[in-house]
């Protein structure tokens, strides 16, 4: 009995392919942009933790902005961490090259990041060095010119072949004595992406800099357990060094993420409702075509009731056309939500140039969407399913 009533839903539908198609537009948009917009949201999410995985969860963020009357040594923040050993583990200043660009045989790479870093930045951000070495100790005493290069730098720009080489940043030349490995991530093949850096002593990039200066630092804690108590304690202290007008800002990369990842799944659930008003849409088309539906077919329902047809077999059937209906149009949702995010995952590189993002579709936002599109179309079908089940007999086949 079911298997002969899908069966005649399904001819049913496949007998108007035109209708029906604009029938389910509703559906197929909504679910369409209900797989698009999820899987922006998955590609987000997946971008971060990449970002946050790279550094651990034990880092401290400090940035300083001091008026131009007042500055915070590193010596200053040194003497911080120091005194709280059973807080702080290390830490490394990161110097900006206040705007000065990358330089190879006369070529600009402006997207390529610059930092003065010390001889911890590369552990903290878990670094690996491939060819040559790191930055040493000596190497900022002496304040050297030397520098160490990311995977894309070595590979784009070099060759391969950049460890001995040399770089201009702004006029101060610079020899590659180090290459990091490459993170083996979608982000190494552009510009801007965690390979695409080169590390300088920030002793030197601050001597030979005039604008160049150290606002920004890595802390690593001996234990994310006492996470809180070493952010306030480095808050306050470097605090007493500056204005009350100057900006001190502490935040805990652990916390970072977890602030990121709420901020994405309100983005995300608020993007989705508002892609749930295509499926209302195509509910109420659903609507509308079988309430047309049960006014075209009024005599043939007529004529099953006079044969004895019950009401629950012609509620059935109109329910399953309904159901039918909006499920091819949740599936057709699917396929063109996926061809869409691969399109936008082609074209994304091209306009963010600085950052990685990928639109990754999930399988279970895909079944879900499925689902809410077969009830949406039994749901919004089930009116015009019981006017025909409630048709009398007689008046039914009187219909002209």
């Amino acid at each position: 009995m079911i298997k002969e009533t899908f069966k005649q839903a399904v001819q049913n539908v496949w007998s108007n392919k035109v209708r029906t198609f604009l029938t389910m537009l509703g559906i197929i948009i909504g679910v369409m942009a209900v797989i698009v917009i999820v899987g922006l949201g998955n590609g987000m999410t997946h971008m971060m933790q990449d970002f946050y995985s790279d550094m651990g969860s034990d880092i401290l963020a400090v940035n300083i902005m001091t008026a131009s009357t007042r500055t915070v040594e590193v010596s200053d923040v040194y003497n911080i961490i120091n005194q709280k050993p059973e807080y702080y583990k290390g830490l490394s200043p990161i110097a900006s090259a206040g705007g000065d660009t990358l330089r190879v045989a006369g070529e600009k790479y402006r997207r390529t990041s610059i930092s003065g870093v010390n001889e911890d930045y590369t552990t903290i951000n878990n670094y690996k060095v491939a060819k040559g070495r790191g930055i040493q100790y000596t190497d900022l005493i002496d304040n050297k010119n030397i520098c160490v290069i990311g995977d894309y730098v070595d590979r784009k720009i070099f060759g391969g072949n950049g460890l001995g080489s040399t770089l201009k940043v702004g006029a101060s030349e610079y020899r590659i004595v180090g290459v990091l490995e490459g993170r083996s991530k979608p982000a190494s093949q552009y510009e801007g992406g965690n390979d695409d850096v080169v590390l300088i002593p920030y002793t030197t990039l601050m001597s030979v800099n005039n604008t160049s200066s150290v606002s920004e630092y890595y802390v690593v804690l001996q234990d994310a357990d006492h996470s809180d108590a070493a952010q306030e304690y480095l808050q306050k202290s470097i605090k007493k060094l500056v204005s009350k007008d100057d900006y001190v800002y502490v935040m805990s990369l652990s916390a970072a993420m977890k602030q990121m990842s709420s901020m994405i799944n309100v983005m995300v659930g608020v993007l989705t409702a508002i892609a749930g008003i295509s499926l209302l849409v195509g509910g109420i088309g659903i609507m509308n075509i079988m309430l047309v539906s049960v006014t075209e077919r009024t005599r043939e329902i007529g004529i099953r009731k006079a044969l004895g047809a019950q009401e629950s077999t012609i509620l059935t059937q109109f329910v399953v056309e309904a159901g039918v209906t909006s499920a091819l149009g949740g599936c057709f949702g699917i396929v063109l939500g996926y061809i869409v995010s691969a399109i936008i995952n082609q074209i994304l590189p091209y306009i963010l140039t600085d950052i990685t993002l990928n639109v990754t579709p999930s399988a279970d936002a895909a079944a879900i969407a499925v689902g809410i599109s077969c009830g949406i179309g039994v749901l919004f079908g089930f009116l015009p399913a019981r006017r025909a089940a409630r048709l009398n007999p007689i008046e039914a086949l009187r219909y002209d």
